[in-house]
């Protein structure tokens, strides 16, 4: 018994630590798809006030986002010719990996004050 809870233990610690997506390819892409281009070189300040700060962002709303904005118009998506139009192409790993990029910046951004 003691085994299995060891292995167990184990496994959720592999589990958690590689659900957290790869920043580094996160950076990449994020550079590849430009999306400094309206939300900002530090994705902070985006050039409209109705875009989102992105930096720091939580990731599990990074990845339900881009997930919306692949899925496009319809029940659980977000239409946005812009967004969908980059967010179509990307994998599930892309999103995972752009998500704790995005995630790992430091921001402003604050639970309560």
């Amino acid at each position: 018994m003691k085994k299995l809870m060891i292995a167990l233990f184990c496994g959720a610690v592999s589990l958690s630590a590689s659900a957290g997506g790869n920043i580094a390819n996160g950076e990449a892409l994020a550079k590849k798809y430009n999306c400094a281009s309206c939300h900002g070189a530090d994705y902070t300040k985006a050039t409209d006030p109705s875009y989102p700060k992105l930096a720091g962002q939580h990731a599990e709303y990074l990845k339900h986002a881009l997930t919306a904005y692949k899925r496009g118009d319809g029940p659980n998506g977000r239409n946005n010719a812009i967004m969908g139009g980059f967010a179509k192409p990307l994998s599930g790993k892309d999103v995972e990996d752009l998500a704790a990029y995005l995630h790992s910046l430091p921001s402003g951004l604050v639970l309560q004050r």
